[in-house]
């Protein structure tokens, strides 16, 4: 980069120096993606991908949405993956206490349940929960379970529950309304929160969680947008 500058300073063409400085540039934007300094969303557009599901609510109360929506202001922690393109995360007050207990939390360990009928294809709970802030996780995803939709055929996934708190199993059929587990704060987390997200791809099949489609989310039953957005209060119609 230094020389290349020194060369454009000294209006000398270098062409191999043009060629580097190309392909550096190539391979420092996905990361500066990720670093959030270049804030840009993966170029899906949500009126053309197909298929969009609209499910039930996973909570039976009041709920308020951590990240959640369509563009990188509501959504910057997810839409620039394209696996988590249209990704929530859910939340309830008290919230970004920045306390390190997980139990000074609204929505730990309260009850999650389906939001489609399907068959369980993961169920895992056997991993630790880590404190708030701590950012100590040991995978991704933590405590699991993952739904293969009987409508779409496409898939659901539910992360950082609770240890020990998953109540289905692998080759289980879900409805919605079926308790499936509790909310913890497992995995890549900075304080207890569900996160759920739609795509296309069997998860237990992908090489890696992100390269997997993403695809639309919405909700029904629910006071308000059915892609509710960062910020907004959802209110579910039976509670």
């Amino acid at each position: 980069m230094i020389l290349f500058i020194i060369s454009v300073v000294k209006k000398k063409r270098n062409n191999k120096l043009w060629v580097n400085f190309i392909v550096n540039l190539v391979l420092i934007f996905p990361i500066l993606m990720t670093m959030n300094i270049i804030r840009l969303a993966y170029p899906n557009e949500i009126d053309g991908v197909e298929p969009s599901i609209t499910v039930e609510f996973p909570f039976a109360e009041e709920t308020v949405v951590g990240w959640g929506g369509d563009t990188v202001e509501n959504n910057l922690i997810h839409v620039i993956w394209p696996s988590e393109r249209w990704a929530y995360d859910f939340v309830m007050e008290p919230f970004d206490t920045g306390s390190k207990n997980n139990e000074d939390y609204g929505i730990w360990n309260k009850e999650v349940y389906s939001s489609v009928s399907g068959v369980v294809i993961a169920a895992y709970d056997d991993e630790k929960d880590i404190d708030p802030v701590s950012e100590e996780f040991i995978s991704l995803e933590g405590n699991h379970v993952y739904i293969k939709i009987d409508e779409t055929g496409t898939y659901l996934l539910l992360n950082h529950l609770n240890e020990g708190s998953v109540t289905v199993k692998e080759g289980d059929r879900v409805n919605p309304g079926d308790v499936i587990g509790r909310v913890g704060n497992s995995g890549s987390t900075s304080e207890p929160h569900l996160h759920i997200h739609h795509q296309r791809q069997d998860p237990t099949k992908v090489p890696h969680p992100i390269l997997a489609e993403g695809l639309p989310l919405y909700f029904e039953g629910i006071d308000g947008e059915a892609m509710p957005k960062k910020g907004e209060v959802v209110l579910p119609s039976i509670q």
